[in-house]
């Protein structure tokens, strides 16, 4: 059965946001490692092809270099000298791929637009490492900045935590974690197209071919590196939608309109909302999978930042 107009219309990715599309996928073509290349090396491809799209941006007026019991964190501040709110920003990557080091624009363009530090972790990654792990250090991140706020001339009351994809994933999960062990929640989420459960929805038949970022097999892959064992795809902290909600902070979804997990984060933010807690869920028509990574040449990426800032301004009092 043929689409009417509207469905058609919805499917268009935003033009510059394709370009931004097509500059990754002729990378890959470029760089690809070859069929059974080894983890390292895939990674190291990743690495490559995000390359341009993390330079450029703001200019930080600190940037520090931390280990933390042997997993890198890099900590931005936009401004010295005053005590600022911060964000644990976890990056996407189907839990398999990237690093603070693909995502590092995205940290700076938040903390130069919103006016807080942004802190990034550099999780465990799988299949070598699975869950729970990097939830574990995740967790442990939080609970770090609590204990190091003073030193950092942090603000150990305005914590946030955001993510994208698989960061996103495991931003709400941390936020769970934290929850069931009676630790201190931070005070909001910011959640970018994330991957809260691993069912195929319709926007996976409409999204999922390649067209648009992320791919449905791909997407399949990620998920199954992530866990050991099937029957772990029930637990809420593998997949949050299965999640009870209530009490989550309040929380800001920016969920792109052509991607295979916009039905997933509609449900979450439905969710969210049935459950008492106060949610901004904005989808961005034309975007893709990713396209926050396209700030330098993007403006629909340059207006859901913006956003994302001014709702983070509101959040903090500042």
């Amino acid at each position: 059965m043929s689409k009417g107009l509207d469905a058609m219309q919805n499917d268009m990715a935003d033009p510059d946001i394709r370009r931004f599309v097509d500059a990754i996928n002729a990378a890959y073509a470029e760089h690809g490692a070859p069929e059974g290349a080894s983890m390292a090396a895939r990674r190291a491809v990743a690495e490559r092809v995000r390359k341009p799209w993390r330079e450029g941006g703001p200019i930080m007026a600190e940037r520090r270099e931390i280990d933390m019991g042997g997993v890198r964190l890099r900590l931005h501040r936009p401004v010295a000298d005053v005590k600022l709110p911060v964000m644990l920003y976890i990056h996407g990557g189907g839990w398999t791929l990237f690093s603070i080091d693909t995502h590092d624009r995205l940290m700076r363009e938040y903390a130069a637009r919103a006016g807080i530090a942004v802190l990034g972790i550099d999780y465990s990654l799988s299949p070598e490492s699975k869950f729970p792990v990097a939830l574990e250090e995740c967790a442990a991140a939080l609970d770090w900045i609590a204990a190091q706020a003073d030193a950092l001339n942090l603000d150990a009351g305005r914590v946030l935590i955001g993510g994208d994809s698989a960061g996103a994933n495991l931003s709400a999960a941390t936020c769970l974690l934290q929850r069931q062990r009676g630790r201190p929640l931070p005070i909001a989420m910011l959640l970018n197209y994330g991957a809260f459960a691993p069912e195929h929805t319709p926007s996976y038949a409409r999204f999922g071919a390649g067209d648009y970022s992320l791919e449905a097999d791909e997407m399949d892959i990620f998920w199954a590196n992530y866990i050991d064992t099937p029957d772990q795809l029930a637990d809420p902290l593998v997949a949050p939608l299965r999640a009870d909600l209530s009490g989550m902070p309040p929380s800001f979804l920016a969920i792109a309109d052509c991607d295979i997990l916009a039905d997933c984060n509609d449900a979450f933010a439905s969710k969210l909302e049935a459950a008492g807690v106060p949610t901004r869920a904005v989808t961005y028509r034309g975007a893709t999978h990713s396209f926050l990574e396209a700030a330098s040449i993007a403006p629909l990426a340059g207006r859901a930042l913006d956003e994302q800032a001014a709702w983070i301004r509101d959040i903090v009092g500042a």
